[in-house]
């Protein structure tokens, strides 16, 4: 497709090829520049060091994990020196995204005929992943979305798996049927299904568990997505679904893999994905148009799953764990307070730990939440995870923080002892 306003014919299946045929020979996508002696100094707007500041909006250590209202994660300085390099050159953004989905394929060794695209987040990995499904390579249909006129227009999603995501479902117009059952699933299969949803997170809540799911799609020849995007740790989930047999996977970039906050990841087979990518920016007259994810992203987003893949995960782990320790070592001074320590079975799958307390402390748990947000500084901590009290986690903390964590929260709640 031309780098310009104008849809053509030719551009569109040249994309469409380029896609589908992802096992090109991989490209040179900038020249090396040479790096300059020092930094320049900020002047004006940063000049301080923190932009946030000068903007009067608060900053806040972060005890509740990888949220999307906090910002995700921090990248490292690695990972944005590689983004700079991306931002100092053009290229073409679909040539990128199928070079880019084919390291990404090489890196999580996945099955045979799949690949990758870089999304602007799970969300949007969701949304493109559903287009593709529905309108394959037909220009035609492409433009008309949400008008599912000539197209399949229902998704299979267990009542349980319903959550605000899905959203993204909705959007293309398709209704979503809802079944609790394996003999309702079979019923609700016809000719206008299109695909099969799963929300991974909800794996405990339906009767139909993650592996039957996709045995169930492939028994009935329907398309199988299986949305993942907070479901790492650990490491493997990146390519356990695929591994099952699901055709697309979503997965956010700027949770614990740490890459851009606006870039997520949809894994899938190769035509699937080449459909997907044709739904999306940067083709025009499309759904996903809005759904931007810029060069720098794609760039930074092979270079996060890089540098995760390279992690001691358990290492980790056991530094999250030591840091929650450190924590409750200095909370459980307080009379009546104590802690307990767990792991989500799936999403956030990192060490946390339960804070609750008697009555000898006279505040209710939203108080203490509320006393912590509007300390210097701010500190942003959970509620219970349907626990009593509060839960944290502590893999977002910066070196320091839990020392910060500690000392404010015992303060707090010894402060209000009875």
């Amino acid at each position: 497709m031309r780098l310009n306003s104008t849809w053509n014919r030719r551009g569109f299946l040249g994309t469409a090829a380029a896609m589908v045929g992802s096992i090109l020979a991989p490209r040179k996508l900038f020249s090396k520049v040479p790096a300059t002696a020092g930094s320049n100094a900020v002047s004006g707007f940063g000049q301080s060091g923190n932009p946030y500041d000068e903007l009067g909006v608060t900053t806040v250590i972060n005890c509740e994990g990888t949220m999307t209202m906090l910002g995700g994660s921090i990248l490292r300085p690695e990972l944005e020196a590689v983004m700079a390099m991306a931002g100092r050159h053009f290229v073409n953004i679909p040539e990128l995204e199928v070079a880019a989905g084919k390291r990404i394929a090489e890196m999580l060794k996945l099955p045979e005929g799949y690949s990758a695209l870089v999304t602007s987040g799970a969300a949007a990995a969701i949304q493109s992943g559903l287009a593709g499904i529905l309108t394959g390579d037909n220009e035609k249909l492409i433009q008309q979305l949400p008008d599912l006129s000539g197209m399949k227009s229902e998704v299979i999603i267990q009542k349980s798996h319903r959550n605000p995501f899905d959203h993204q479902l909705r959007s293309t117009g398709i209704k979503l049927i809802e079944v609790e059952t394996r003999d309702e699933l079979r019923q609700a299969v016809n000719d206008r299904t299109a695909m099969m949803h799963f929300s991974n997170f909800a794996n405990a809540a339906g009767q139909i568990k993650v592996d039957e799911w996709v045995k169930l799609a492939k028994q009935y020849n329907v398309p199988c997505m299986n949305d993942a995007a907070a479901d790492t740790p650990p490491v493997s989930h990146l390519w356990d679904y695929t591994n099952m047999g699901y055709d697309l996977v979503t997965f956010s970039g700027g949770k614990a893999m740490r890459g851009p906050q606006c870039a997520g990841l949809l894994i899938g087979r190769k035509d699937l994905v080449a459909y997907a990518l044709l739904n999306n920016s940067p083709h025009e007259d499309t759904l996903g148009r809005s759904q931007k994810v810029g060069k720098e992203e794609i760039i930074g987003m092979v270079k996060a799953l890089e540098l995760y893949l390279k992690e001691d995960h358990d290492a980790l782990a056991r530094e999250w764990q030591e840091r929650l320790e450190r924590i409750s070592r200095e909370l459980t001074k307080v009379p009546g307070v104590s802690t307990s320590f767990f792991v989500p079975d799936i999403a956030n799958h990192v060490p946390h730990m339960q804070i609750t307390w008697d009555s000898r402390v006279s505040l209710e748990p939203k108080q203490v939440s509320k006393l912590l947000r509007e300390s210097k500084p701010a500190i942003v901590i959970g509620g219970g995870e349907g626990k009593p009290g509060l839960s944290m986690c502590s893999f977002m903390l910066q070196p320091g923080e839990d020392k910060i964590v500690a000392e404010r929260l015992e303060h707090i709640l010894k402060e209000h002892s009875v």
